[in-house]
């Protein structure tokens, strides 16, 4: 692995990295527990297959632009049913999973060259995605002592130092679980609206809430861009298939854009994100899963002398201090790869300044692989 960045700043997706690596491991026989991707250890429900593989023989072709009439009137249908909101099919765009959808929130609703302010820690495909698309970047840092929160006084107070024109922001966050309540994001919308600052928000984790249920922005304004994904909640990581809703003056220009970059989301995963709406059950079944999954980790990894903190309020990832055993969060992730056989991602994926302290361990995947892994990463640390 190499931490070494490109003359614009770009780094390797260290969670990526960390994987390569674990993979050509178990290419050579070894066997590892993989706790470095945010990705759910069962695959979609059984009736999104089967919807599939109906779909088939027909779904060829590419959709509008926009996305499947059927799987849009879906999604509108969501945001009334769970967030009491009313939106307009047209103002959705399905993507190729969320991180198309940053590409066209950016293009879209910014100038070239504009700064967009993120939270550090964070999703380190924020700030790479941002200096390799030619924007601007201010970090907004978070500390661990108020729960790795944001508020509307961090984000005035970072405006005031480094002034910018957009705020990401996901809760629940990755890679801490952090979320905010509803007075809180009434906050964040409020201090981005005073400063005229237009917010992205990604809710891609929600659903996967253990404090109560993830509040929209969409309850809350219409000015926002919110990103979503079927990936987590729904189990459909490797489908690419996201969507994005948008504000009425971004609506035309988001579609053009996808037209061009992307002409439209794929097909297959289209069809089945239309089955994977109406299997909300099966999604239940798999967070009480992680439920048990984030004390298990999160209390285990405490015991061996990692700083945990609270339990994650959402997402599926505890981000654990290791400053008991290391100062280099690299050294120590491939470390533990190589000599434990226990894939975890190094803080310093998401936060280049303080990471080296942190490390990210998913507890996305099945029980088993999370107690074999506590139990190699005490005999690494001879525990």
């Amino acid at each position: 692995m190499t931490s070494e960045p490109t003359v614009d700043g770009l780094l390797p997706f260290q969670a990526m990295e960390i994987l390569k690596r674990a993979r050509a491991l178990e290419a050579g026989g070894r066997q590892v527990c993989h706790l470095e991707l945010g990705e759910p250890g069962s695959p979609p429900a059984p009736r999104v297959l089967e919807a599939v593989k109906a779909a088939l023989p027909q779904a060829q072709g590419y959709t509008n632009a926009k996305g499947l009439v059927e799987l849009r009137e879906g999604l509108a249908a969501y945001y009334h049913d769970r967030h009491g909101v009313g939106v307009d099919a047209e103002s959705i765009l399905c993507t190729m999973g969320s991180s198309a959808g940053f590409i066209l929130a950016f293009h879209a609703a910014f100038r070239p060259g504009a700064r967009i302010a993120i939270t550090r820690p964070g999703y380190p495909a924020y700030v790479n995605t941002l200096l390799g698309l030619g924007f601007g970047v201010a970090e907004i840092p978070l500390g661990q002592q108020n729960g790795w929160k944001l508020t509307g006084a961090a984000i005035a107070a970072a405006h005031a130092q480094t002034p910018f024109e957009g705020l990401l922001f996901a809760s629940p966050a990755n890679p801490t679980g952090a979320s905010v309540t509803r007075e809180e994001l009434a906050d964040i919308v409020a201090t981005c609206r005073r400063l005229g600052v237009r917010l992205i928000s990604d809710e891609i984790y929600h659903g996967l809430d253990y404090a109560g249920p993830s509040v929209s922005a969409l309850e809350l304004t219409r000015d926002a861009i919110v990103i979503n994904s079927f990936s987590k909640y729904y189990c459909m990581t490797g489908w690419r298939i996201g969507w994005m809703v948008l504000p009425d003056d971004l609506v035309r220009r988001a579609e053009i854009l996808q037209q061009n970059l992307f002409i439209s989301a794929p097909t297959l995963s289209q069809v089945a994100a239309i089955a994977a709406l109406g299997e909300r059950d099966y999604a239940e079944q798999q967070k009480a899963l992680y439920a048990v999954n984030r004390t298990l980790l999160t209390e285990g990894l405490a015991g061996l002398g990692f700083e945990t903190g609270a339990l994650p309020d959402g997402a599926f990832y505890a981000y654990a201090g290791i400053s008991r055993f290391s100062n280099d969060s690299m050294a120590f992730c491939a470390r533990l790869l190589d000599e434990a056989g226990v894939a975890a991602t190094p803080g310093v994926d998401f936060d280049r300044v303080n990471g080296q302290a942190f490390g990210r361990f998913s507890y996305a995947g099945r029980r088993a692989e999370i107690e074999t892994a506590l139990e190699r990463i005490g005999r690494f640390l001879h525990l």
